[in-house]
């Protein structure tokens, strides 16, 4: 967030940093180039249940893209409206937004070229609403003098909680002078309005725009009401004493309304604490637990905590050898992420004040931190620092270190905070971490198993590549092959194993093994498949491959294919386009023992380019597979001379730049004059 108007500091800085792959709204809009309309509560809730945990408020709002005149987009922005205002947008204001957007857009492009890009800061820029300027300097004090005539009290809050003008029935009913309340807080003065459930119905009233209020005790024990009244340059405070049984006319009654808020007040706590403890453990609970690595945990914290906290750097450590690793990091730089890597796991620690690695441990200053742990480093020139422990199941398994660059005190409501945040932190590391272990562990097996180099064959040119899915995503079973059967024959084999684990990338390397056995035995095609099917049948009865056969006559210029449900391959000529080919595709691998696999024919004249390929490289969600086969084919433009490697990062990128559920194998067959005569 770079600048915001309407939202007090706490609310706007719990919003400072938003993953442009979250799934809430102005994500969504900047991601998928789209304005979004969210009607109410309901839609929210509906749509985007992540956020209508963060923000359980009723209004509606329009975000859209930031996106310059050439079409690129730069940023977003969201604009609010109090629920039941407006039922959706008109035409005039889609067309004031979509100038709006393209204005800014344009602006913060010209901006960039010119070497003065826009960046957001540590803090979003708060901009004051406009307000017009009274002709009467002594406006202020006429509209206080008609306030005190009355029984009720008053306050006026900016946008930030500060008073800025107060009663003298509102100071009597709180029992403080108003000359305290001015410029500051109410919760700041009276520490018994600093109660989370007040801090919703604030939130409540400055987001949705919408009356809200509360019953409170103040501590001699007089019950007062508290009405909330919005708008765009803060809120007026209307208190009444007992309990009001409507907002137009304040009749005190002796019961309490349906809905109200009476909880008994709770003393002492900071604002921006019960913040985060109210809202945002909740929404990063929401965030973690779609978390599958542990550089997503640090950053998924580090999004939430750090701009409401105002933390400088955070670290996940681990501990390995006796030594300390760091897993995951944000803000620190590399020279300090080294300097922490290797150090010991137990410090060395005075005998009268022993370090609990178990326990959190928070220094205010660099000094309290030396006085504990003489052998620390002081890293980045940081000031302050809060060590959480990591433990799930009894065991400890990292430490989460949040660092400040200046001195600060850390109040009892922050530390509560902060160690109850450890407690969804290390559930989602641990999660992650186990995530990794396996992840790599099928990685490892599956890439050991395919081909590490393609052989050398006259006459055939050859590219292959390989792309795993996405971090975070599961393993697959996708495979390739070229086998050299003699001088002037050759095979080549794709095909991808059904499964997303271990197992089906175990499976894949026996598929490869029993396919070079019977092709190496001089068998046909289908011949080759229909061997292969019923091994399957006996090894993995409940897992079913697809693969695509290839026997290549170099010498005659043909090609015999037969497909096990697989995806046809495509035949690129240069200065033509290119073309699907038809394989009359048999039933998957491992189905039916009895299984029959056809043989096609194929001419492939010098200069062709085969291109096998993996449902990874084409399959979008919504999208017919036959439309995208087709335009796997429009785009495949093989030209004389260029390269087969460059020819599959073409097919390649278009598919890597989103997140990918499955992997990508594809194989490029390239026949060449020099193939040998004999």
């Amino acid at each position: 967030m770079v600048s915001e108007v309407g939202l007090p500091a706490p609310i706007a800085r719990a919003w400072a940093r938003v993953r442009t792959k979250d799934p809430v709204p102005i994500a969504v809009a900047v991601r998928e180039r789209r304005l979004i309309w969210v009607s109410g509560r309901e839609h929210l809730a509906r749509e985007f249940p992540a956020a209508a945990l963060a923000l359980p408020y009723p209004f509606a709002a329009a975000l859209s893209p930031i996106r310059c005149s050439g079409g690129e987009v730069r940023g977003g922005f969201l604009l609010l409206w109090p629920a039941g205002h407006v039922s959706g947008l008109t035409n005039r204001q889609y067309d004031v937004i979509d100038r709006t957007r393209t204005a800014i857009g344009d602006l913060v492009r010209d901006g960039a070229r010119r070497g003065r890009p826009v960046k957001a800061g540590p803090r979003p820029r708060l901009l004051g609403p406009r307000t017009a300027h009274a002709a009467d300097g002594r406006a202020g004090l006429v509209a206080l003098e008609c306030l005190n005539r009355l029984p009720e009290g008053y306050c006026v809050l900016d946008v930030e909680g500060r008073a800025t003008l107060v009663s003298a029935p509102a100071a009597d009913l709180l029992g403080v002078a108003p000359s305290a309340l001015l410029g500051r807080r109410l919760w700041e003065v009276l520490p018994w309005l600093a109660d989370p459930s007040y801090e919703d119905r604030y939130r409540a009233a400055i987001i949705s725009l919408q009356i809200t209020h509360f019953v409170s005790r103040s501590p001699a024990g007089r019950r007062l009401t508290f009405w909330l009244y919005p708008g765009l340059s803060g809120i007026t405070l209307r208190i009444t004493p007992g309990v009001a049984s409507s907002a137009a006319t304040g009749t005190s009654t002796g019961g309490v309304p349906s809905g109200e808020v009476t909880l008994d007040p709770v003393v002492g706590g900071d604002r921006t604490l019960r913040v985060i403890a109210v809202h945002e453990i909740l929404n990063l609970a929401t965030a973690l637990a779609r978390a599958v690595t542990a550089q997503e945990v640090l950053d998924l914290v580090a999004d939430h905590v750090m701009p409401v906290y105002n933390v400088q750097a955070l670290a996940i450590l681990t501990a390995k050898g006796g030594r300390l690793r760091v897993a995951a990091s944000r803000g620190y730089s590399r020279q300090a992420v080294d300097e922490f890597d290797g150090r010991p796991v137990i410090p060395v620690a005075p005998e009268d004040r022993p370090f609990d690695a178990a326990k959190p441990a928070f220094f205010s200053t660099w000094d309290q931190l030396r006085a504990t742990y003489p052998d620390a480093i002081r890293s980045d020139g940081m000031s302050a620092w809060a060590f959480l422990p990591l433990v799930t199941s009894g065991q400890p398994i990292g430490t989460c270190i949040l660092a400040y660059d200046r001195p600060h005190r850390f109040s009892t409501d922050e530390r509560a905070t902060l160690t109850a945040l450890t407690g969804l932190i290390a559930q989602a590391f641990e999660r992650a971490r186990l995530y990794d272990v396996k992840h790599q562990l099928a990685q490892c097996l599956q890439s050991s198993l395919l081909p590490h180099t393609l052989p050398h064959i006259p006459g055939l040119d050859v590219a292959a590549r390989y792309v795993p899915a996405t971090p975070g995503m599961d393993i697959g079973g996708d495979f390739y092959d070229l086998i050299r059967l003699s001088d002037t024959m050759a095979a080549a084999v794709i095909g991808d194993v059904q499964g997303h684990d271990v197992t089906a990338a175990a499976l894949m390397g026996q598929v490869r093994t029993a396919i070079r056995a019977h092709a190496s035995a001089g068998g046909s095609p289908g011949d080759v498949l229909a061997h292969t099917n019923r091994l399957l049948v006996e090894l993995a009865p409940d897992r079913f491959t697809s693969c695509l056969y290839v026997g290549l006559d170099l010498r005659r210029h043909t090609a015999r294919l037969a497909g096990a449900g697989h995806l046809p391959p495509v035949l690129g000529r240069p200065g033509a386009p290119a073309r699907v080919v038809d394989t009359s595709p048999g039933l998957l691998l491992g189905i039916d023992p009895r299984a029959e696999y056809a043989t096609t024919e194929l001419a492939i004249e010098p200069g062709d380019v085969l291109a096998l390929y993996t449902d990874g490289l084409i399959e979008e969600p919504g999208l017919d597979l036959g439309d995208a086969i087709a335009a796997l084919a429009r785009r495949f433009r093989p030209a004389a001379g260029r390269p087969l490697h460059d020819l599959a990062e073409t097919l390649i990128e278009p598919a890597t730049l989103e997140r990918r559920t499955d992997d990508i194998a594809v194989l490029l067959l390239r026949a060449t004059s020099g193939s040998a005569a004999g």
